[in-house]
């Protein structure tokens, strides 16, 4: 990486670990150092193009490329202006359209491309949009408020979490520190033999160990209960299903049944079923009863 250095007064971060560089409106850096020292007054004039500036249109430096740098801040301040969204649109044509318009307004002033008609159409559409640019504007701003709150929520539980989790070590060591403790006094003042002290404190601590690990399985259960229970659909309280044969009235004589149908000589002019027919469920009477009751439905409307 090339080292970073103040075109006014040279200073180099090889040299100085601690420069800070900053950069203006213009696209031109200087460390913090020259900056305060030329802007004493309320303006002053950029050592390198004369442009006149002002101590607030320093920023702090983020990219080592000056264009990138010059880019961003060009896009940063476009974005606040021409902030319309895809629901302000019609079609999505237009809106691509749109977008297309930014970026050529951003590329015509990071590379200084017809900068004076570019900073009029600027100026007029400002004039034009002024109540959507405002109206955008603060949505964006209560936009960027809620995803804020949102990480700094999230930085808060992650910090708690580790503040926890350094908490936990520490009771194992002191846990640690007491057990060893206690296993010493034993040896030392216990009537029993040193094998028979240590086995007892194993035994001991593998008891402990049992108990701690039933009372994280109950908190785990006993969590998931509650949040089964809060995600639970409500138990409706009703009579048993009652089955009814429906019954339709087809305005006609009532067919005659399978057994009337066989005996009474209605099969004798229709093709029999064959065997793979008759293993797919379907009978020469049961297609003839069908055909029946086709041509008696509403012979009495």
């Amino acid at each position: 990486m090339d080292e970073q250095s103040c075109p006014r007064c040279k200073s180099t971060t090889y040299r100085n670990k601690n420069l800070k560089l900053l950069v203006n409106v213009c696209g031109h850096k200087l460390c913090q150092t020259c900056v305060d020292v030329l802007f004493t007054r309320p303006s002053a004039a950029c050592p390198q193009c004369n442009t006149a500036l002002r101590r607030s249109d320093f920023r702090m430096q983020q990219f080592e490329d000056a264009l990138v740098e010059r880019e961003v801040d060009i896009r940063r301040r476009i974005v606040k202006i021409y902030n319309k969204l895809e629901e302000d649109f019609p079609t999505l044509r237009e809106f691509n359209d749109y977008l297309e318009q930014v970026e050529i307004i951003i590329f015509n002033l990071a590379n200084k491309v017809n900068v004076d008609e570019t900073r009029r159409k600027i100026e007029t559409y400002k004039k034009e949009n002024e109540r959507t640019i405002r109206k955008n504007n603060s949505r964006i701003t209560q936009e960027e408020y809620l995803l804020k709150a949102s990480l700094e929520s999230e930085i808060k539980d992650a910090e708690e979490k580790r503040k926890q989790l350094i908490q936990d070590q520490r009771d194992v060591e002191k846990q640690k520190l007491k057990d060893k403790e206690s296993l010493i006094n034993d040896l030392i003042y216990a009537n029993a033999p040193a094998d028979e002290v240590i086995a007892r404190h194993l035994i001991l601590k593998q008891q402990q160990q049992k108990e701690e690990e039933k009372e994280k399985k109950s908190f785990f259960f006993s969590a998931q209960n509650k949040a089964n229970s809060a995600n639970a659909q409500p138990i409706v309280i009703a009579p048993l299903y009652e089955y009814k044969e429906t019954h339709a009235d087809t305005f006609g004589p009532k067919p005659p049944v399978e057994i009337e149908i066989k005996k009474n000589g209605y099969l004798n002019h229709i093709r029999g079923a064959t065997s793979s027919e008759k293993a797919g469920g379907y009978t020469e009477s049961l297609a003839c009863r069908r055909a029946i009751q086709d041509a008696f439905n509403c012979l009495y409307m």
